[in-house]
C-alpha cells in the first residue's frame, strides 16, 4: 500500500532538518552517520546549551529531533526531557539502562529510550522512523525532487521494530498493519484488518471501564492532539491479556485523518513489578512473623500469577531430615498434599521427594512416562498435571528445609522464565522456612528455660523454706543465749559486787578495826582517870593520860584519813557522767597540759615522757573522766611496769583510725605482765603489789570509764621482759 504524501516543488525553509544531539560524552560516529542520513547535526554539553539551540534557529534549519544523554535529563522527573519534549520528539540514550529509569523517560514525554552501547546506523533509523511518523517526510542525502516526494508507508511499517497499526479514524478500522502487530496479537493481518481498536482488547480494562469507552476517550485525546503514552489492555488471539502502552500520532492524507498508532507490550514489565511488589509484601510478612502457612500461600500465588496455566506447591521435610511434613498448595485440594504427607524421601520418589534426597533440582517432563512418578500417576492425571519441575529448599549443602515444585498443565520441559521464578521462590520459601524453625527452636529452649526457671524457683523456694526455719531457730536459739548471757552477766555482775563488797569490807576493816581498839583503850582509860579522880589524882597520872590519849588521836586520824581515802577510791569505781562537764577539745594540747603535772608529782628516778600526738585530732567528749583514765593508765606503768627502774620511757601516742575513732595509748618498756594475769589486770582490787599503797582499783576504773563515760574500748599488750601497752580506742564524739 501506497500514501503519496505532496511535498512542494521546494522544501519548505521551515522545514525541521536538525537533529540536536544533547550529551556531555562524545559521539562523533553517531554524527557522521547522521549527516551521511542527509541530516544536519547539532551538538551541545549541556542541558541549558540544549533549551538556548531550540530557541533560536540554527543556521541549518530547525531542530527536527534531540538525541539527549540521560546524564543531562534532569533528576528522577527528567525535567530538562520533559521541556524537550514539548516542542520536539526526543529520544533518551542511556549508558545505564534500567526499567525503571526507562518508565521515567517515557512518562517524562520522551519518543523513545536508546540503550547504549548501539550502533549508530540503528540508531539514524529510530530517527528516521520517528520522524516517518511525525513529520511524513524523510531527508535525502541528495537534492530535494522538486516535484512529489512519496513515501512507501506499507514498507515503512514493515521495518518499525514495534508493533505499528494505521487506523482510519473516521472509520475506526486498519489500512495497514505490519508484522510485529500480527505477533503481538497472534492474528493475521486480514484479520486485523477487519478488527475495531476495541476489538483487539478484553470486554473491560483492569479499572472495570468498559473497553469500548476507554478506546473512545483515547482516539478522542490522540485526534486532539494530545501525543503521549496511553495505558492499555490487549487481548491475545489465545486469550491472554497483554498489558500495552500505545502512541498516537494524526497523519493528515487527501482529507483523512489517520492515526498512527504505536503499541508496545509491556505485560513483561509489568509482571515483573508484580513480582518485585510481591516480594517485598512477603519479606515484610516474614519480617512481622506472619504464620508460615500464610506466607507460602501467598508465595505460590505469586509465583503462579507470573505465568497463567502454572500448579505451585511446597513440600516441607522433616527436622529427621528424611520425612515430608505438610506444605502449601492453594491452587489445589487439601487432600492433594495429605497424600505426600508422612512420605520417606528417596531417589525414586516424585519429582519432589528425590530433589530433597538428591539436593538438587529434578525436572520431570512427562509424568506419566517417568519411574520416579510409579505410583502416584494416576494421582497426578486426575489433577491434570502431565510435567513437573522440583527444586530442594537448602539453608546450606546439608540441611534440606523442603522442596519448591512447578507443576505443567502439558508435556513439557521449563523454559528460562520458569528457572527466574523458581530461583525467587526457592530463595524466599528457604528465608520464611528457615526463620519459622528458628522461631520454634527459639520457643523450645524459653519452654526449656522457663521450666528451667520454674525448676529453680521451686528449689529456690524450699531453700528459703529451709532458711527461715534454720533462722527461726537460730533466732530461738540466739534469744536462749541472750538470756544465758543476760543470766551470765547477772551472775558475773553480782560475783563482782560481792568481791567488791568482801573488797570494800577488807579494805576498811584495817582502819575502822584500828580506830575502834583505840577508841576501846581509851576508854577504858577515860573510866580510870574518873575513878582516879575521886581517889585523888597524881600529876603523873593525868600526865600519862594525856600522852596516851595524844597517840590514840594521831592513830585514830590517820586510819580515818586511811578509811577516807579508800571511801573516795570506792566511788570512783561507779562513773558518774552527770557530773562530768563535756566539751570540745584538742587532744595534743589536752595531753600536753595532763603530763606536766604527772611528771612533777612523780618520785624520782622520773621516766622520760614521749609525747606523739597527730596534730589538729579534736574530740567532743568528757576531758575530766579521760585524763583520770590517763592518769591512772600513766601511774600504773610508773608504780608497776618501771618500778623505779632507771631509763624508764613512758609513751602517749594518739592517731585518727576513720570512722570517727581515734586510737590513744600509753606505753612503757618496764617489766611487762604475765600472760596468766592479763586476763585479770581490770579486775577490782587486784593488784601485784600488795601493802605498796594501791588499792588495785585503778585498772578497774580506768575500764569503766572508757567503756561508760568515753562510750570506747581498751586492750592491753604486754609480755615479761616487753613492756606493756594500753590502748583505747575512743569515738571522736562521745556518747551523750
Amino acid at each position: 500500500m501506497v500514501y503519496t504524501l505532496p511535498m512542494a516543488s521546494t522544501p519548505p525553509t521551515d522545514t525541521p532538518n536538525t537533529i540536536l544531539v544533547a550529551s556531555a560524552a562524545g559521539f562523533p560516529a553517531l554524527e557522521r552517520a547522521l549527516e551521511r542520513a542527509g541530516f544536519h547535526v547539532g551538538v551541545v554539553n549541556r542541558g541549558d546549551s540544549a533549551l538556548a539551540a531550540m530557541e533560536a534557529a540554527p543556521p541549518n534549519g530547525q531542530v527536527a529531533l534531540v538525541l539527549l544523554d540521560a546524564a543531562l535529563a534532569g533528576s528522577a522527573r527528567m525535567e530538562l526531557c520533559a521541556r524537550l519534549a514539548g516542542a520536539v520528539p526526543v529520544l533518551v540514550m542511556s549508558a545505564a539502562p534500567s526499567d525503571e529509569e526507562q518508565e521515567q523517560a517515557l512518562q517524562a514525554g520522551a519518543a523513545g529510550y536508546v540503550r547504549l552501547p548501539c550502533a549508530p546506523e540503528d540508531l539514524v533509523e529510530k530517527v528516521a522512523v520517528e520522524l516517518r511518523a511525525r513529520l511524513a517526510w524523510l531527508p535525502v542525502s541528495g537534492p530535494l525532487d522538486t516535484g512529489n516526494l512519496e513515501v512507501n508507508y506499507h514498507a515503512l511499517l514493515a521495518g518499525s521494530p514495534d508493533a505499528i497499526i494505521l487506523f482510519d479514524a473516521a472509520r475506526g478500522l486498519p489500512v495497514d498493519v505490519n508484522r510485529n502487530a500480527e505477533r503481538m496479537f497472534g492474528r493475521s493481518g486480514s484479520e486485523l484488518m477487519r478488527m475495531r481498536l476495541a476489538d483487539l482488547c478484553p470486554a473491560r480494562q483492569p479499572d472495570g471501564t468498559p473497553s469500548a469507552d476507554a478506546v473512545d476517550a483515547l482516539v478522542a485525546r490522540g485526534l486532539a492532539g494530545d501525543i503521549r503514552i496511553f495505558p492499555l489492555t490487549f487481548q491475545h488471539s489465545s486469550g491472554r491479556h497483554i498489558d500495552g502502552e500505545l502512541r498516537l500520532v494524526v497523519l493528515e492524507k487527501s482529507g483523512l485523518r489517520l492515526l498512527h498508532m504505536r503499541v508496545a507490550d509491556v505485560t513483561g514489565q509489568r509482571i515483573a513489578e508484580a513480582l518485585r511488589t510481591g516480594q517485598n509484601r512477603l519479606l515484610e510478612m516474614i519480617a512481622r512473623g506472619a504464620p508460615l502457612h500464610d506466607i507460602l500461600a501467598s508465595l505460590l500465588r505469586l509465583i503462579e500469577g507470573q505465568a497463567p496455566g502454572l500448579v505451585c506447591t511446597v513440600l516441607l521435610l522433616d527436622e529427621d531430615g528424611v520425612t515430608v511434613r505438610g506444605g502449601s498448595a492453594p491452587s489445589m485440594p487439601p487432600e492433594f498434599l495429605r497424600v505426600f504427607d508422612g512420605l520417606l524421601i528417596g531417589p525414586d520418589v516424585g519429582s519432589c521427594g528425590s530433589a530433597m534426597f538428591r539436593r538438587e533440582p529434578v525436572v520431570v517432563a512427562d509424568i506419566a512416562r517417568d519411574r520416579r512418578w510409579h505410583g502416584w500417576q494416576e494421582l497426578a492425571a486426575q489433577y491434570g498435571l502431565h510435567a513437573c519441575w522440583a527444586m530442594p529448599i537448602l539453608t546450606d549443602r546439608q540441611t534440606v528445609l523442603g522442596s519448591f515444585a512447578i507443576y505443567y498443565r502439558d508435556v513439557r520441559l521449563p523454559r528460562a522464565d520458569d528457572e527466574r521464578l523458581i530461583g525467587v521462590a526457592v530463595h524466599l520459601a528457604g528465608i520464611a522456612i528457615e526463620r519459622t524453625r528458628r522461631e520454634a527452636e527459639l520457643a523450645r529452649h524459653r519452654n526449656h528455660l522457663e521450666e528451667l526457671v520454674a525448676a529453680r524457683t521451686a528449689e529456690l523456694r524450699s531453700a528459703k523454706e529451709r532458711a527461715e526455719l534454720a533462722s527461726a531457730k537460730l533466732a530461738a536459739t540466739l534469744d536462749d543465749l541472750h538470756k544465758t548471757q543476760d543470766e551470765l552477766v547477772r551472775r558475773d555482775k553480782l560475783a563482782a559486787l560481792g568481791g567488791l563488797v568482801a573488797g570494800v569490807a577488807h579494805e576498811l576493816n584495817t582502819p575502822i578495826g584500828n580506830t575502834l581498839t583505840i577508841a576501846s583503850a581509851m576508854s577504858e582509860r577515860l573510866g580510870a582517870l574518873r575513878a582516879g579522880m575521886t581517889a585523888g589524882l597524881r600529876r603523873s597520872d593525868l600526865e600519862q593520860y594525856l600522852a596516851q590519849a595524844a597517840e590514840a588521836d594521831e592513830v585514830v586520824v590517820r586510819n580515818l584519813r586511811r578509811a577516807a581515802a579508800l571511801i573516795a577510791s570506792f566511788r570512783q569505781v561507779a562513773v558518774d557522767t552527770a557530773s562530768s562537764q563535756r566539751r570540745q577539745f584538742r587532744l595534743d594540747e589536752f595531753i600536753a597540759e595532763l603530763v606536766l603535772p604527772l611528771t612533777a608529782g612523780t618520785a624520782a628516778p622520773r621516766p622520760r615522757v614521749v609525747q606523739d600526738i597527730a596534730p589538729g585530732l579534736a574530740m567532743d567528749s568528757y576531758p575530766g573522766p579521760l585524763g583520770q583514765a590517763v592518769s591512772a593508765l600513766f601511774e600504773n606503768a610508773v608504780i608497776h611496769g618501771l618500778d623505779g627502774r632507771d631509763g624508764g620511757v613512758v609513751t602517749l601516742s594518739a592517731r585518727a583510725l576513720g570512722d570517727g575513732m581515734i586510737a590513744l595509748s600509753v606505753a612503757d618498756n618496764g617489766a611487762g605482765i604475765a600472760a596468766d594475769i592479763l586476763s585479770r589486770v581490770y579486775d577490782p582490787f587486784f593488784t601485784t603489789r600488795p601493802g605498796a599503797g594501791g588499792s588495785g582499783l585503778g585498772l578497774h576504773v580506768t575500764h569503766n570509764i572508757v567503756t561508760g563515760v568515753l562510750g570506747g574500748r581498751i586492750v592491753v599488750d604486754s609480755a615479761p621482759g616487753s613492756g606493756t601497752t594500753f590502748t583505747m580506742t575512743l569515738p571522736v564524739v562521745a556518747p551523750r
